[in-house]
């Protein structure tokens, strides 16, 4: 299982940027993917997970109604479209995944730890 992330960048306040990841070496037919962050001195953060099963998503507050995510399964590439982007939102951003569908897309984005694949992260940086 690879995962690649990509698609970081410098952004002013109010901008939006457009997170892709790669996938190879399992089935977009049954998997919960996500988009973490962390920030330096936090902890790891779930912001986005999608389960392919039910199609379920959630997202904590602090980024509802600003960040979406979605996958392109012929793709292999799930994506994390983020708008209305705060300086508070600065931090390196993971893609990570599990296979299966036991704990849910809520769970998992809450309980990093129990995400199996993650890919290296990606830089997000928001100026004021």
């Amino acid at each position: 299982v690879q995962l690649q992330a990509s698609g970081g960048g410098l952004v002013q306040a109010g901008g939006s940027l457009r997170l892709s990841c790669a996938a190879s070496g399992f089935s977009f037919d049954d998997v919960v993917i996500g988009w973490f962050r962390q920030a330096p001195g936090k902890e790891r953060e779930g912001v986005a997970c999608f389960s392919s099963d039910d199609s379920s998503t959630y997202y904590p507050d602090s980024v509802k109604g600003r960040f979406t995510i979605f996958s392109v399964s012929a793709r292999r590439t799930a994506y994390l479209q983020m708008n209305s982007l705060k300086p508070e939102d600065t931090a390196v951003y993971y893609c990570a995944a599990r296979i299966g569908n036991r704990y849910g897309s809520r769970w998992l984005c809450a309980n990093y730890r129990g995400m199996q694949h993650w890919g290296k992260g990606t830089q997000v940086t928001v100026s004021s």
